[in-house]
């Protein structure tokens, strides 16, 4: 039976983080909610609950999840190499609807997927998001749908496609658009745009002007 909480309060808030951190040290899933959409999120450390995630979502390992971290920070024990280009839009559009592609560390233990030795990495700017974040680490986030579904915008829409394969549903309101991140890959000689979404592509060219579009 999943829990929901209502975080609209300070203290029905914190008893939801409380419960979803517990959860996912256990390797449960928990669903929060970001500044794109509503999110479900796992350990990134633990092969086990990353997979249960991919079956939540009816997806398969061909496509990993993306990892949110609660601040930039966090880059230095997760990626590799990350460059220059990669720090000003950090510095520009974090916290916020970015997520960067960068190699990560070799000597990282997780599996997130088939992932060719990179990682997508984001922080988020909803303060429910960043605050479990901050009691978990770097957690394993996607969309809080199953796979071909839209991504949902309340707590209520989430629930009602990922069901009891969830333990903790953090409500925290309708999200500010159902528009996803964009994604620049840094792993290349120049930064590339995989995916137009809440940054466009001519902001982000104020920042890094070599940007190339797919």
């Amino acid at each position: 039976m999943s829990l929901r909480y209502d975080c609209s309060t300070d203290s029905t808030r914190a008893d939801g983080l409380g419960a979803a951190a517990l959860a996912v040290r256990r390797g449960e899933l928990v669903v929060l909610p970001t500044d794109t959409v509503y999110g479900i999120g796992a350990d990134a450390f633990n092969p086990d609950a990353v997979d249960s995630l991919l079956g939540a979502k009816g997806r398969d390992r061909a496509m990993p999840s993306p990892v949110l971290v609660a601040s930039p920070d966090a880059l230095h024990d997760l990626v590799a190499d990350f460059p220059k280009q990669g720090w000003a839009l950090v510095e520009a559009f974090w916290p916020g609807g970015l997520t960067l592609v960068a190699r990560h560390l070799p000597s990282l233990t997780w599996d997130l997927g088939e992932t060719n030795g990179t990682v997508a990495v984001r922080m988020p700017s909803h303060p429910v998001a960043l605050a479990l974040l901050s009691e978990t680490g770097p957690m394993a986030v996607s969309s809080a749908n199953l796979t071909g579904r839209p991504s949902p915008q309340d707590c209520d829409a989430a629930q009602g496609m990922l069901g009891d394969s969830v333990s903790v549903y953090l409500d925290g309101g309708p999200t500010e658009a159902a528009v996803a991140s964009s994604i620049v890959d840094l792993t290349g000689p120049a930064p590339v745009l995989k995916r137009a979404g809440a940054i466009s592509a001519r902001a982000l060219r104020g920042v890094v002007p070599d940007l190339l579009e797919t």
